[in-house]
């Protein structure tokens, strides 16, 4: 006979019957609305039927508003093995260090967003604000119910101008900070994102890419934010996106993410897909991780250094240093110097150069079977994988096809996309949209691009790729 479970619900935090996804998911009918108003007035849901829950988490880990809590009777809710607490303080001189990962080391089963937020926790991620949306959800709720046994801050914002706001306020605070949304949550962070990269804040942003524009498809893959993630900041400036393909580097990629962002002083995207996000696989935790912790020392120069493309120390808030954060165009105190020619010529390029001159430390990729190939796939996240499957098909027929898997997407690596790519017969591009990454490749490369395109909200058929490889037809 299966254990009793305890079915709470925070009235306070539930929109009841304007939302009532818990009854709709519950395969046990455990929910109906109240009969009673709470002070909002509104008549929330309860757990009428407590007794016919099976504990299959779906009303608790879909609930938007966080106000459901499923534990078993006589049991507390405990959060997931941890190992050393929060981090110490960094040293205030920062640099490369490596520690235990929080969870012990071995084999998980997850989900790709389960593995994000255990990632950015063992990048030493230790605030995070955000608003539900699909397809990203479940990176805030493992944040909610893992941030506060690490000493950590989870708040959930009224919207995403709110998020992004309060977690560039935090990173000036002095610890890693992240949100995670979708395309319609992206649109509405650009402003605040343009400000992290004038004010060089250290952020990351997981976009879980869906089906668009607009609301399009909430729970349809699509790759239609390459563009957006890369030129929605108006400045034309550049910062830093990765695209992971499998569960394991959603865990991996996020590490690395808050180690370019800490190095650089920049946003970082992690671009994921729907897919990806939402894939289980088994994924290996290592004993240790090695993070980049800011270089925090107190000066009077926080936005500037002697180099081009230096990356100025970070003080935080509270820590002695005079800071004068600001949109506008400043010196290196921080002070505004809006009609200053010089100032603002400075300014711009050594952010860009910043980014620009280290690229060898950012460009990420792997190159499957190119030594001999005649003809070369270039393809990154969920889409990799479709396009690996028919490129090792088509080899089992004698076919001399490559691929080239791109695992950072700004900025791009010309250079890695040109070595790779010049002399073949063909170069094939397939992505979930209508051509974003096909043009990058096209001016990379210097070369004619064949650009698969599909944006029907579906996943990319591997063996759609095989028969364009073997007969030209997609």
């Amino acid at each position: 006979m299966p254990k009793p479970h305890r079915v709470t619900i925070v009235e306070s935090l539930c929109k009841g019957q304007a939302c009532a996804l818990c009854a709709q998911v519950c395969p046990a009918s455990v929910f109906r609305p109240a009969d009673h108003p709470t002070p909002q007035g509104i008549m929330p849901m309860q757990a009428a039927y407590p007794e016919k829950c099976t504990a299959c988490h779906q009303c608790d880990q879909l609930c938007p508003d966080l106000a459901i809590d499923v534990i078993a009777e006589g049991a507390e809710p405990a959060p997931l093995p941890a190992r050393g607490g929060p981090f110490p303080r960094p040293n205030p001189m920062g640099g490369w260090v490596e520690r235990p990962a929080l969870l012990p080391a071995g084999s998980y089963f997850m989900s790709g967003n389960e593995a994000c937020a255990e990632g950015a926790l063992a990048a030493g991620c230790r605030f995070y604000a955000g608003y539900p949306i699909t397809p990203s959800s479940e990176i805030m709720v493992h944040m909610a119910h893992r941030l506060p046994a690490l000493g950590g801050t989870f708040t959930q914002m009224e919207d995403e101008l709110g998020s992004i706001a309060a977690v560039i306020g935090a990173s000036w605070g002095g610890v890693k900070a992240m949100t995670a949304t979708s395309g319609p949550g992206i649109s509405l962070m650009l402003e605040n994102i343009g400000y992290a990269i004038m004010t060089e804040t250290p952020c990351v942003i997981v976009d879980v890419q869906r089906a668009g524009p607009s609301t399009g498809q909430a729970s349809r893959p699509a790759q239609g934010d390459i563009m957006q993630a890369r030129w929605g900041a108006h400045g034309g400036v550049d910062l830093i996106a990765l695209a992971p393909w499998s569960v394991q580097e959603m865990y991996e990629l996020a590490i690395r993410a808050f180690n370019l962002s800490e190095r650089f002083r920049v946003p970082v995207f992690l671009l994921a897909d729907e897919i990806v996000s939402h894939l289980y696989e088994t994924i290996t935790i290592p004993p240790a991780v090695r993070t980049f912790e800011r270089v925090r020392l107190p000066q009077d120069m926080p936005f500037d250094t002697p180099e081009i493309d230096g990356v100025p120390p970070m003080p935080a808030f509270g820590e002695g240093a005079y800071l004068l954060v600001t949109g506008s165009t400043h010196d290196g105190r921080g002070y505004r110097r809006t009609t200053d020619a010089a100032v603002q010529d400075k300014l711009v390029r050594r952010l860009s150069a910043k980014i620009r001159h280290h690229q060898d430390e950012i460009d990420d990729w792997e190159a499957y079977m190119l030594e001999d190939a005649e003809r070369v796939l270039v393809a990154c996240g969920s889409t990799a994988r479709s396009a690996l499957w028919a490129v090792q098909a088509a080899r089992r027929q004698g076919q001399p096809i490559g691929l080239l898997r791109l695992r950072s997407l700004w900025p791009f690596p010309d250079t890695v996309v040109a070595a790779h790519c010049r002399g073949r017969g063909e170069i094939i591009v397939p992505e979930m949209n209508l051509g974003q990454l096909a043009g990058e490749v096209r001016r990379a490369a210097g070369a004619p691009v064949t650009s698969l395109t599909q944006v029907d909200g579906e996943p990319i058929d591997p063996r759609r790729i095989l028969a364009y490889l073997q007969e030209g037809r997609w």
